[in-house]
């Protein structure tokens, strides 16, 4: 696959994955996750406390001062995606590096 294709196919993908967070993500169930559920089930779900993050800026799958829900859901979604795509592009970037600086240099001709 030539860098053209390949910009193509990443920008292509990076345009699907937020779409599908900013107008899929509102419709997300809100029932408990599994270990919220045996939390309550087994009955020590009272004693959560908060962590330090509670108060953060997209707490709670949503854009603090956003008061539409779902507006605020898409947008925490869309923030997701182009934050691990910020960090998978990064890592990328560095595994390039290294993989250069490890190769061989060529020998100059006869």
């Amino acid at each position: 696959m030539d860098r053209k294709a390949l910009a193509i196919f990443v920008v292509g993908g990076l345009i699907v994955a937020l779409g599908l967070a900013f107008f899929l993500s509102p419709f997300a169930s809100s029932s408990p996750d599994g270990l919220e559920k045996v939390s309550i089930d087994k009955g020590f779900a009272e004693t959560a406390e908060d962590h330090a993050l509670a108060e953060g800026p997209l707490a709670d799958y949503g854009v603090k001062g956003v008061e539409d829900e779902g507006l605020s859901t898409g947008l925490a979604g869309i923030i997701g995606v182009a934050i691990t795509f910020g960090v998978g592009m990064l890592l990328f970037g560095l595994l390039r590096v290294v993989r250069s600086r490890r190769q061989p240099e060529p020998s100059p001709g006869p």
